[in-house]
C-alpha cells in the first residue's frame, strides 16, 4: 500500500509525519487533520510495538568496583541485550529529540542536572511509560490498537475534516 502523498514534498511529507509522531508520543494527543492522523496512526502503531517487543529485554551485569577504603565491592546494574539497544537506536533515528520543559521554580543548574542524563525522552517514555502499559493490554488478548482518532468536524477556512488523535 501507497503511502499518502497529503499535497507535500517527500522531505516536507517525512518532516510533518516525524514531528507530529513525535508530538503524539510526548504529550499522547494531537489534534490535526483526518488524512495526517491516519498516517501518523500507523507509524505510532509500529514504534510502541517495537517497543513493547523489546522493552523487558535487560541482563543483570555484575561488575566489581572500589570504594573509599580500597575494597572490592560488586555491584548488579542492568544491561540492555543487543536487540533492545537495536529498536532503541531505530526509534531515535526517527523519532525528533524533545528537551523536557523547565519547571516553574527550578533553577538553570537543578534543570541541567534533572535532565543530564535523559538525552531522548520521548524514547525512556516509550520505553518505561508506554511499553508496560501496552505489554498489559495485549496479555489481556487485546494486540494493537494503540490509538484512538476522534472526529471534531471541520475546520473553518477549508473545510478540512479535522480529529483527535490520542494514545490509548
Amino acid at each position: 500500500m501507497a503511502n499518502r502523498k497529503l499535497g507535500k514534498p517527500s522531505d516536507q511529507r517525512v518532516a510533518l509525519l516525524r514531528n507530529q509522531t513525535t508530538a503524539l508520543l510526548w504529550n499522547g494527543k494531537i489534534i490535526t487533520t483526518e488524512t495526517r492522523a491516519k498516517e501518523i496512526r500507523s507509524i505510532a502503531e509500529k514504534l510502541i510495538t517495537l517497543a513493547v517487543n523489546e522493552y523487558q529485554n535487560t541482563e543483570t551485569v555484575e561488575k566489581e568496583t572500589y570504594n573509599e577504603k580500597d575494597q572490592i565491592v560488586k555491584v548488579e546494574k542492568q544491561q540492555d541485550l543487543p536487540s533492545k539497544l537495536h529498536a532503541r537506536r531505530q526509534i531515535m533515528a526517527y523519532l525528533y529529540d524533545v528537551q523536557e520543559p523547565k519547571k516553574q521554580d527550578e533553577s538553570k543548574s537543578d534543570y541541567k542536572e534533572r535532565t543530564k542524563d535523559n538525552r531522548h525522552p520521548v524514547v525512556e517514555k516509550l520505553f518505561r511509560e508506554y511499553a508496560p502499559k501496552y505489554d498489559a493490554r495485549a496479555k489481556e488478548g487485546k494486540k494493537g490498537g494503540y490509538t484512538r482518532i476522534t472526529k471534531l468536524g471541520p475546520r473553518r477556512g477549508d473545510a478540512a475534516e479535522m480529529v483527535v488523535l490520542e494514545l490509548i
